[in-house]
């Protein structure tokens, strides 16, 4: 399938079936987001995966109830740096050194993050960091959709009870957003088997010549 075909099959699915998906293509879809880019190539945030049906079970009344939550095969969550700290930065740029090697324009990009970050409040840089992870969850998204499985993006949840269930404040994290991925429940999903629509190209793109 072309891109387009696939990003018009895929949709935000309300309803999966809990069939389980192959761990192929799973690591191919967390592998699209490890690589999406992020601003300076820090990748400030992680992501959690979690498959245990009594976890997601646990976790369904804080995010809404949702029915892909448990439906799903897997649930990921995509949880930012709580801040951006020189230790963080340190950690990243040293693993940059190991595997490419040092330079003058190296050492001063890093002290130039490290000055940058110091100086905004840790709002700005969690702030920060969670957008850079929604740019993952897109990435997720479409390579979800490439590999014919479905997946569903959620930000309708609790994020203080999800971090505390999870412990992700210990870890310097807070959840920003998840994403359901699995397979539609065609009979049951009631979203299925509606047009997609989208604002038409000229109210949306405006070109500059």
């Amino acid at each position: 399938m072309e891109l387009s075909d696939i990003l018009l099959w895929r949709y935000a699915t309300k309803a999966m079936n809990g069939q389980k998906v192959n761990s192929d293509k799973i690591e191919r879809i967390l592998d699209a987001i490890r690589y999406a880019p992020t601003s300076n190539g820090l990748q400030p945030f992680e992501i959690i995966v979690i498959s245990n049906n009594e976890l997601r079970e646990k976790l369904q009344p804080v995010i809404n109830n949702q029915q892909v939550v448990t439906g799903s095969s897997h649930l990921i969550i995509f949880a930012a740096w709580d801040n951006v700290t020189p230790e963080r930065v340190n950690r990243v740029f040293d693993q940059v050194v190991a595997e490419r090697g040092n330079s003058q324009g190296l050492v001063d990009y890093r002290q130039f993050l490290l000055m940058k970050h110091t100086e905004q409040t840790t709002d700005d840089n969690f702030n920060h960091a969670a957008r850079q992870a929604y740019i993952g969850l897109g990435f997720g998204l479409i390579a979800a959709a490439n590999e014919m499985v479905d997946a569903t993006p959620m930000e309708g949840f609790d994020p203080l009870a999800v971090d505390k269930e999870l412990g992700l404040p210990a870890k310097g994290l807070r959840s920003v957003a998840m994403m359901a991925v699995g397979y539609r429940d065609a009979e049951n999903d009631w979203l299925v088997n509606l047009k997609k629509v989208r604002r038409p190209v000229a109210d949306f793109v405006t070109v500059l010549k």
